[in-house]
């Protein structure tokens, strides 16, 4: 419970005879090594020669003098100071008769008279609910019941395996309409996210940042808690118990982090200790132009604990399976939405943040050293090499990489009228170019349902029917090329409205049939892609693809196969991108026998025409596309086939 302050006088004075930190702990710290070091900073409930209390620890090196102050002491900064260990910096106090539940915050002074500030715990497990600020001592108890989960993960998250991703915000995805609104909690959520993971057919879901963060309109991408889930939904214990539940059901979690930037807000991290301490002093290097937030000093050695120590947390304690990273382009380059003159270069001379560099190999070390069985995945927006090869090939070290050329130029092609789709092909073809380069996520995003440019499907042209003849075959070529899959929460029923974080999805569109038909494809391509080996077994290996013809532009349609290890498996993809329906379409194809029709986009029951090949095509001795055999198909309009041989 909470301690009130009628309760103060009863409290012990703060002791500085006791610490968690040892001479190790703190030499690591300071070396920018420590990986672990939540386990020993922020307020740790203790018991000390049979004395219950809390252990603090903040590091702020330049303050003048650091106490706790809370509801437990009247928020008086003279109740319980803390004192500094040598000279690393930090601060600590083991303060009796405070447990979990108490509401606390650092009062720093700093060396400027007079100016002093009450800042949140960096390391604190847990905030108060916004738009509150404080922190709250707590404890990670928690009794997990997914052993089954993490004994056989590496094989659901490997690069062989199917990974279907659906990305969603945790407080708009569903909203209690009878009580005005209301966000789900955590533990309300978690039944009915699973059956409708489950039901879908995908494999993992991605939560846009749950860490906890001051303004809601940012989606968790300016947080200010890196090792504590918002309050807004529930306890640690509740966001536990939804990942916990997610496992069982056979969802893999994967969590959005930021280590590319913090906001100003004055109870964060900003200006900590009254000097430029996790942020660069210098504005050129410091301060983020797009997003108006501060940048981290990567070259400073407890930052780089500090964040090392955030990502292997939610790993570690929250059991994510793993970390998709934003922003790692504006990491990587010094430059980045800077003009001539804003930025410092490198050391070299170059446009490189050496730092920032060091530090994402390091965590990508880190984090497989430790746990073997996740994944990172760098959203990183240019052509930027190996990010998502090992670090001892001079890579960035991450598991995989978002596709973000293949999502511009995918929508982009889609946007164009049918009559002129022939003169943009390459917009389809050109990613096999460099389709293996990295380990791909092929994402259609939150990013591209916001900020004025609509929803998918109010992206595609044409009347109603070819809106959801395009999005439906967006959806078939994009399960057909090679890359894990990834859609936002909406996109699979084809929400119209663009998508906002103050409100739930439209789930009433489910009673329309098109709607309905949108969500049938999805849950059936998700279907094709994860019990097909040929649809994901060699996604990251050049010999699971294979062109049967990329060129025929002027028809604006594309055939290929998707290959295992098994020859046995291979799927047939042909893509038809205009809405004219193509009679004796010829393909070719490695053998004959009956090559049943497995997937058509343009199937009655997912909104389509109803036009198909009557459940397959036997193949005939006609040589076509260097193939000893090909099937004479009936291509629908604005739609895709995914056939495959019987036998």
């Amino acid at each position: 419970m909470t301690q009130s302050n009628e309760q103060a006088p009863r409290v012990l004075s703060a002791r500085h005879d006791v610490s968690l930190l040892n001479a190790d702990d703190l030499f690591l710290f300071n070396e920018g090594t420590h990986n672990r070091i939540y386990e020993k900073l922020g307020a740790h409930p203790s018991t000390v020669n049979g004395e219950s209390g809390t252990f603090f620890s903040v590091w702020a090196p330049s303050a003048r003098s650091v106490a706790v102050v809370g509801d437990f002491n009247g928020w008086n900064p003279a109740s319980h100071p803390m004192h500094g260990r040598g000279h690393s910096g930090v601060w600590e106090c083991f303060i009796p008769g405070v447990g979990k539940g108490t509401i606390y915050k650092y009062h720093i002074v700093t060396q400027v008279p007079g100016r002093t500030f009450d800042k949140a715990d960096p390391f604190g497990y847990r905030c108060e609910k916004p738009p509150r600020t404080a922190s709250q001592v707590w404890d990670l108890d928690y009794q997990w019941s997914d052993d089954a989960w993490m004994k056989g993960r590496k094989q659901k998250n490997s690069l062989q395996a199917a990974m279907s991703i659906y990305e969603m915000h945790l407080g708009s995805w569903m909203r209690v309409p009878e009580e005005h609104g209301r966000s789900l909690s955590y533990r309300e959520i978690a039944p009915r996210l699973a059956e409708y993971l489950q039901r879908m057919n995908f494999t993992h879901v991605q939560l846009l940042p749950i860490m906890e963060h001051p303004f809601y309109g940012s989606w968790g991408y300016q947080t200010t808690g890196y090792f504590a889930p918002t309050a807004r939904y529930g306890t640690p214990q509740d966001f536990m118990y939804l990942v916990d539940f997610l496992h069982q059901r056979g969802i893999g979690v994967i969590l959005d982090w930021v280590p590319s930037h913090f906001p100003t807000d004055g109870h964060g991290l900003a200006f900590f200790d009254g000097t430029h301490l996790f942020e660069h002093a210098d504005s050129r290097q410091g301060f983020h132009p797009d997003w108006k937030t501060n940048i981290f000093n990567y070259g400073r050695s407890e930052v780089r604990s500090f964040l090392l120590s955030s990502a292997i947390f939610w790993l570690d304690k929250y059991h994510a399976d793993g970390l998709r990273v934003d922003a790692v382009a504006s990491m990587l380059y010094l430059d980045y939405s800077r003009n001539e003159g804003e930025w410092i270069p490198n050391k070299f001379g170059g446009r490189e943040n050496l730092e920032a560099i060091s530090f994402l190999r390091r965590m990508n070390e880190d984090i497989y050293r430790n746990f073997p069985d996740v994944q990172t995945i760098a959203e990183e927006s240019t052509s930027w090499p190996m990010v998502s090869r090992p670090v001892h090939l001079g890579g960035l070290g991450f598991g995989m990489k978002w596709d973000m050329g293949w999502m511009h130029d995918t929508l982009e092609y889609f946007e164009h009228d049918p009559i002129h789709r022939k003169f943009h092909h390459n917009q389809l073809t050109f990613r096999m170019m460099y389709a293996y380069h990295e380990n791909f996520v092929l994402p259609l995003s939150h990013d591209e349902v916001v900020h004025m440019k609509g929803s998918l499907i109010r992206k595609m042209p044409g009347d109603e029917w070819q809106k959801f003849g395009n999005l439906r075959l967006l959806y078939g070529y994009m399960y057909a090329q090679s890359g894990k899959k990834m859609l936002f929460m909406g996109d699979e029923f084809a929400q119209v409205r663009e998508w906002a974080h103050d409100g739930s999805l439209d789930w009433h569109l489910l009673a329309e049939p098109l709607h309905e038909g949108m969500r049938r494809w999805v849950e059936a391509i998700n279907r094709l892609y994860r019990d097909e080996p040929a649809m994901h077994e060699l996604e990251c290996d050049p010999a699971g693809f294979e062109w049967i013809d990329c060129n025929d532009a002027p028809a604006s349609v594309v055939s290929l196969m998707r290959k295992s290890k098994n020859p046995q498996d291979a799927v047939m993809v042909v893509c038809n991108f205009t809405p004219i329906p193509r009679m004796d379409y010829r393909v070719g194809v490695p053998h004959g026998g009956f090559w049943r029709e497995v997937l058509n986009s343009d199937a009655k029951e997912y909104g389509g025409s109803g036009s198909g090949n009557y459940g397959g095509r036997e193949a005939e001795e006609v040589p076509s596309h260097g193939k000893p055999f090909s099937l004479q198909l009936m291509l629908p309009p604005l739609g895709a086939l995914f056939l495959k041989a019987d036998g």
